[in-house]
C-alpha cells in the first residue's frame, strides 16, 4: 500500500504513459454528509497498487495524473466512486468506461454486481468478506488489502472483453453516451433547491403543505452541508413530516436558525415544487402503457437489451402524462424508439 509522498511518486512514474485506468475506492459514510475517502486502488497494465488517501498529504499529483485529458477510468458503477474522488479533487474524470452499465447494454443484469460480472468473464470467484469493513481504521489487515486489491485486478480484462462484444454489437457509441451522462456535474454538485425530493412521505403531503416541508428540507440540508453530518441527524424525516404537518412545533433554537436560513436565502423561494402522486391509471393511460411497453419490449428484444434499460416503468407513466424530458426521447435510445413511435403516432 502506498502511503508516503515518495511511494506516490514512484507508482506515478510506473503509470505515467498509461491512458487506461481501472479504478476503484473506499470510503466511509456513517457519521458525516460528505464521504470520507479512505483509499484509491488503480490497476494499470504495468502497475496495479492501493493509495492510502489518509496518509498522504499532498494528493494533487495524483490528481494530476487521474484527471488528465486522455485518462480513461474504468469503473464497475461508477457513480459513488467519481462523488468521493470529486469531493476532494473538486474535478470529474474527462472519459469514463462503466463496466456495470457496459455489461447492461450486453444483455447482463441491470445493476450486476462486480464479483458476478467477474466470474462470468474470467471464471474467477471473488469473496465480498470486507465490504463492511471501517476502511478508516489503520493499519488496515492484509486480507483486506487483497480483498481491496481485488476489485481493479479483473477490471481491465473486463473492459477488454465488454469493449470488444460493444464494437462487434455496434454499441460502442451506447457506452460513451452513458459516461457522459455520468460526468454531468449536477450529479455531484449538493442542490439545496431539489432537497424536498429526498423527503421519504413528501408525495403524501397535502399541497397546501408542499412549500413549508420544502423550505424545512432545504433548511435540513444547508445545515448537513455546514456541519458535515446526515441529513436524517439534523432532523429526520418523520419529524420533518410531522413539522409540516403542525403536528410538533420547531424547538425553539432550531426554529431560530430556521427563520435566520429563511431571512438569508430569499432565492430558494424559487424552487419547483412538482410531486407526481401515486394515482391510478386511467384506462386511455393503461392502453398506452401496455403499447409502449410491447413496443419497447420488441426493441429491447432485437438488441440483446433488458427493456428497463431503455425505459423504466417511471418514465413511462411520467411520459404518458405529459413530460417530455425523458431518457428515452433522447440520445441512442431515441434513435432506436423513434421510428416506430412515429409510426405509432406516439411522439
Amino acid at each position: 500500500m502506498i502511503q508516503t509522498q515518495t511511494q506516490l511518486s514512484q507508482f506515478l512514474g510506473l503509470i505515467k504513459h498509461e491512458t487506461e485506468l481501472a479504478i476503484d475506492t473506499e470510503f466511509k459514510r456513517v457519521n458525516t454528509y460528505y464521504p470520507v475517502l479512505c483509499l484509491v486502488q488503480i490497476a494499470t497494465k504495468s502497475a496495479t497498487d492501493c493509495i492510502d488517501i489518509l496518509a498522504i498529504k499532498d494528493l494533487n499529483p495524483l490528481f494530476e495524473k487521474l484527471y488528465q485529458k486522455d485518462c480513461l477510468w474504468i469503473v464497475h458503477s461508477a457513480r459513488q466512486d467519481i462523488e468521493a474522488m470529486y469531493y476532494l479533487s473538486k474535478q470529474l474524470p474527462k472519459r469514463l468506461f462503466d463496466t456495470q452499465i457496459a455489461a447492461s447494454l450486453l444483455g447482463h443484469p441491470m445493476q450486476i454486481s462486480y464479483q458476478a460480472l467477474t466470474q462470468i468473464l474470467q471464471k474467477v470467484h471473488l469473496e465480498k468478506a470486507y465490504t463492511r469493513l471501517d476502511w478508516t481504521i489503520r493499519p488496515l489487515p492484509n486480507a483486506a488489502l487483497e480483498y481491496a486489491l481485488d476489485d481493479v485486478r479483473y477490471l481491465l480484462k473486463n473492459f477488454y472483453q465488454l469493449e470488444n462484444q460493444l464494437k462487434t454489437e455496434h454499441k460502442s457509441h451506447w457506452i460513451k453516451e452513458e459516461g457522459e451522462l455520468l460526468l454531468a456535474i449536477n450529479l455531484y454538485n449538493p442542490n439545496i433547491k431539489n432537497a424536498w425530493t429526498t423527503v421519504k412521505g413528501f408525495s403524501q403531503l397535502a399541497q397546501k403543505t408542499h412549500y413549508f416541508a420544502a423550505q424545512l428540507a432545504m433548511f435540513r440540508e444547508h445545515q448537513a452541508i455546514y456541519k458535515n453530518k446526515p441529513r436524517k441527524w439534523i432532523m429526520s424525516d418523520d419529524q420533518l413530516i410531522n413539522y409540516a404537518l403542525k403536528k410538533k412545533s420547531l424547538p425553539f433554537g432550531i426554529k431560530t436558525a430556521f427563520n435566520e436560513f429563511l431571512a438569508k436565502n430569499e432565492q430558494l423561494d424559487e424552487a419547483k415544487i412538482i410531486v407526481n402522486k401515486h394515482t391510478l391509471l386511467t384506462k386511455t393511460e393503461k392502453a398506452k402503457k401496455n403499447e409502449l411497453q410491447k413496443l419497447i419490449q420488441n426493441i429491447a428484444n432485437q438488441h440483446n437489451l433488458n427493456d428497463k434499460i431503455i425505459a423504466n416503468g417511471k418514465s413511462l407513466l411520467s411520459f404518458i402524462r405529459g413530460e417530455r424530458c425523458v431518457i428515452f426521447l433522447t440520445g441512442w435510445r431515441f434513435n432506436l424508439l423513434k421510428e416506430e413511435l412515429e409510426k405509432c403516432k406516439i411522439v
